[in-house]
């Protein structure tokens, strides 16, 4: 009897003559902390789910949160490798595949490495708390003592930049919630159903910062890279990000059934916990690896998925 093909994962790539080349790449990028970021890939690519994913896909998304100088622990809510159901075009067939993500604390961490952000950050706006809100003059005005339930109605982002300028923007829970259906396929299962909260956050704090902020070439690749499966190419260095992306994520598919029934589970108490985030400082001597055109609307006829 013949033996079984042994089945590829990320520790057993890793520890092959491949695994070599990864490594080189890694530390490139990284430098000493190299032994403690491929720890903590293994560590991420055991969970349940990523364990079914094309362990490459795991592994690109993880250099490219190097290349960005982001832990990938989950715990910490900086970056993420999430698993997703593709269709593999060639077959027809659906595989797992893992795709990068940032949270919101990733795109405030890049924020803060320009030097050109003196304040930024976005909150949960709870029934009770908002007082008024002209979208012209951009005059938000709260109550926070007057919280009258643990309902989210909205969600607040706020940046003031060194040089004085200064944006106020306010999404009402439907809004991020259509955005949500019309960008993500997944919307019914994934992060925006496990963490609504946190991914409203997001949507809020990257479309701001796209529209109004200061882009660093760091910030444009993170931009670029959240929420796309990322090919291998990005670790082999033999092409650039433009031509190792793939966005699961698809307007086209979204389903109005998942729409309705993820507007019923979303769980109305958010999340309480103030978070006090470290500046994750980069190497001295870190380049930026990639360099990635700014996608919005202004250049994209179908916004990148948040």
């Amino acid at each position: 009897m013949g033996q079984l093909a042994k089945v590829e994962n990320v520790k057993s790539i890793l520890e092959s003559s491949k695994g070599i080349q990864i490594k080189e790449r890694l530390n490139e990028i990284l430098g000493k902390k190299t032994p403690g970021f491929v720890s903590s890939m293994i560590n991420v690519s055991n969970s349940p789910t990523l364990k079914e994913c094309e362990p490459m896909t795991v592994i690109s998304s993880a250099v490219v949160a190097a290349t960005l100088d982001l832990p990938i622990d989950p715990n910490i809510g900086f970056a993420y490798v999430v698993p997703y159901n593709c269709k593999d075009k060639k077959t027809g067939k659906w595989i797992k595949k893992a795709q990068f993500q940032l949270g919101y604390r990733g795109y405030v961490q890049l924020a803060l490495r320009t030097s050109q952000y003196k304040n930024i950050n976005v909150v949960e706006v709870y029934r009770g708390q908002l007082a008024s809100w002209n979208p012209l003059t951009e005059e938000l005005q709260f109550d926070f003592d007057n919280k009258e339930s643990d309902e989210v109605i909205g969600y607040a982002g706020f940046f003031k930049l060194t040089n004085g300028f200064e944006k106020v923007v306010y999404w009402k829970k439907e809004d991020v919630l259509n955005h949500a259906k019309k960008y993500s396929k997944t919307f019914s299962s994934g992060p925006w159903k496990d963490d609504f909260d946190s991914m409203a956050k997001k949507t809020v704090l990257k479309d701001m910062i796209k529209k109004w902020g200061i882009l660093s070439i760091e910030m444009q690749t993170g931009i670029k890279a959240d929420q796309a499966v990322i090919k291998e190419g990005i670790v082999n260095k033999d092409s650039g990000l433009d031509e190792n992306i793939d966005y699961v994520d698809n307007p086209q598919n979204a389903k109005d059934v998942d729409f309705e029934e993820i507007k019923k589970e979303i769980k109305e108490e958010g999340n309480k916990e103030s978070i006090d985030i470290e500046r994750h400082e980069p190497q001295k001597d870190e380049a930026s690896v990639v360099e990635a055109e700014i996608i919005g609307p202004e250049n994209n006829e179908e916004e990148a998925p948040y």
